[in-house]
């Protein structure tokens, strides 16, 4: 009885332990979600008169953040945007009583791609600077403004597809020259075709110039006239604005509708292709790429070396020397790593790829410097102790009799492993996976020395041959909170962002290691019976 009420207290204090765990973890995804999903709502916008304490009346139109009674006075935050014309974009004012506040139904909300949100009322709608007459001027600016997107997509299709495409085959073309001028084959006839097809590609090139400088055109003609609070007006290109729309005449339906149509947007938006400044899918992409990438390669290197100790290495001073070591990295920082992987994979491995095979782009480094696979390297190495560990924690669960009645069939020790072991540890280097993955891909300081930078041009998958570019730099959502919360400019501005991309970096490792969970569990049952 005594063992059984013993039993019981290490049973509560257990489920005490994953109660709090969850808890936190509830609590943890509510205030991601409510300070960061809340900013894609659409929020009223407030027209106050304020009466200073001492001064003349104040006329102020923007989203209300705080009111508060001090005493006699008011204090009233207000987000005011229109940061590039009335910097700052947030203000904190005071009132003699309380201020005078209406909404009005025609102020106009413009989200842009640079310079965050402007606050106004719409002027004139223009081309060429003539001004455009419609009855529903409204309906007009959200037909302008889908198409001009819809130039801007195809001007960016022009660019990164079929523009990029004619460039990498004028650079094969180069360096198949090159390559034949070094080993004394390049004849006459070889020339001629070479400024044949040379010719041909840049007269390609030349066309798809001038149409992208016709598109270019377009999209900059179009133009909007803002008229602020004080009376200024304001010409803003359509180019620049990525969405339009009045908060205050705005009905439940459509107030859901903008809510989600902002949260797509944030997720499949990207500032390098005209999106808005704070369009996350470069950055959901690149952490994506990059963790599967590490798990390729970790998984096979993990499994191999757990393989090595648990089956064949057997007892000795060498595999409790390598089974030391393999604890102590996993205690190892991992700016660490990433100071190893700018040494060892970029600087020495990289260049030395560069200089054999890469000779005629240098000094232009190719492969020497940081890039995706120098960053999936690195994690690789970071989470390799944790694959190796749970491989082999798995490898010692399974009965040695099943190893015994398979060599005792006439199998070979190699069959036994391949056919009977592994099998039956799936479920356990799963477990190693999904624990490497929620590491890996929460880490970023590593990754700000071997690949990860704050904007890329394009993307490392692409439609030009070899379509994945390993030696291109990416983008990453941990290093994106960093940037918002730490090093931008406008940090009131962007913070409800830091919340939205820190939840969108949750939901991305929960959702994979639910997938490692499920893809385990699955394994498990079907391997069940084999342990009977």
């Amino acid at each position: 009885m005594k063992a059984m009420r013993q039993n019981d207290r290490w049973r509560w204090l257990t489920a005490g332990a994953v109660a709090v765990c969850l808890l936190a973890f509830t609590l943890l995804i509510g205030l991601l979600g409510w300070q960061g999903v809340r900013a894609f709502w659409p929020q009223p916008v407030d027209l106050y008169q304020f009466q200073p304490p001492d001064g003349q009346p104040v006329s102020v139109l923007g989203e209300t953040l705080q009111k508060q009674q001090q005493g006699e006075r008011w204090r009233y935050v207000v987000k005011t945007g229109n940061r590039d014309f009335a910097a700052p974009d947030f203000r904190v004012l005071y009132s003699q009583g309380a201020a005078t506040t209406r909404r009005p139904a025609d102020v106009l909300v413009l989200q842009r791609r640079n310079g965050g949100n402007a606050y106004g009322w719409l002027v004139a709608l223009r081309e060429d600077n003539e001004v455009l007459t419609a009855q529903d001027r409204d309906a007009l600016l959200q037909q302008r403004l889908n198409q001009v997107h819809e130039q801007l997509r195809q001007a960016n299709t022009l660019r990164r597809i079929e523009m990029a495409r004619l460039n990498a085959q004028l650079e094969n073309l180069q360096q198949q020259a090159d390559e034949q001028r070094r080993n004394g084959t390049f004849s006459l006839q070889d020339q001629s075709e070479l400024d044949a097809n040379s010719a041909a590609l840049h007269k390609r090139f030349a066309g798809q110039a001038q149409r992208l400088q016709r598109l270019q055109q377009e999209i900059q003609r179009d133009t909007l006239v803002l008229r602020d609070v004080q009376g200024g007006d304001h010409v803003i290109p359509l180019a620049e604005i990525v969405a339009a729309w009045y908060p205050n005449a705005l009905n439940p339906l459509q107030k859901v509708q903008h809510f989600f149509s902002q949260i797509w947007q944030f997720v499949s938006d990207s500032p390098a292709t005209g999106g808005s400044e704070s369009g996350a899918f470069p950055a959901i992409f690149g952490t994506v790429l990059m963790v599967l990438l590490m798990s390729v390669i970790v998984m096979p290197l993990g499994v191999v070396a757990a393989v090595w100790l648990h089956e064949y290495a057997g007892r000795n001073a060498l595999t409790r020397l390598v089974r030391i070591a393999v604890v102590n990295l996993a205690g190892v920082p991992s700016i660490v790593y990433g100071v190893f992987g700018l040494g060892f994979f970029v600087w020495l491995i990289g260049g030395t790829l560069d200089q054999l095979f890469f000779s005629t782009a240098l000094p232009n480094p190719t492969f020497g410097t940081p890039g995706l696979l120098w960053a999936a390297l690195t994690l690789a190495l970071l989470t390799l102790p944790v694959v190796i560990v749970a491989t082999e924690e798995g490898l010692s669960r399974i009965p040695d009799n099943l190893r015994q009645g398979s060599l005792a069939l006439g199998a070979t020790q190699a069959e036994t492993l391949w056919r009977v072991v592994l099998p039956l540890a799936v479920p356990a280097m799963l477990t190693g996976l999904i624990l490497a993955v929620a590491r890996a891909a929460g880490e970023t300081a590593p990754l700000m020395l071997v690949g990860v930078v704050k904007m890329v041009p394009e993307l490392p998958v692409d439609a030009v041959f070899p379509y994945l570019h390993l030696d291109r730099k990416f983008m990453h959502l941990g290093f994106q909170i960093y940037d918002l919360a730490f090093q931008s400019p406008n940090i009131d501005a962007d913070r409800p962002l830091v919340y939205a991309t820190a939840l969108l970096l949750v939901v991305i490792i929960l959702s994979l290691n639910l997938l490692a969970m499920a893809l385990r569990h699955r394994l498990r049952e079907r391997y069940r019976l084999m342990t009977h």
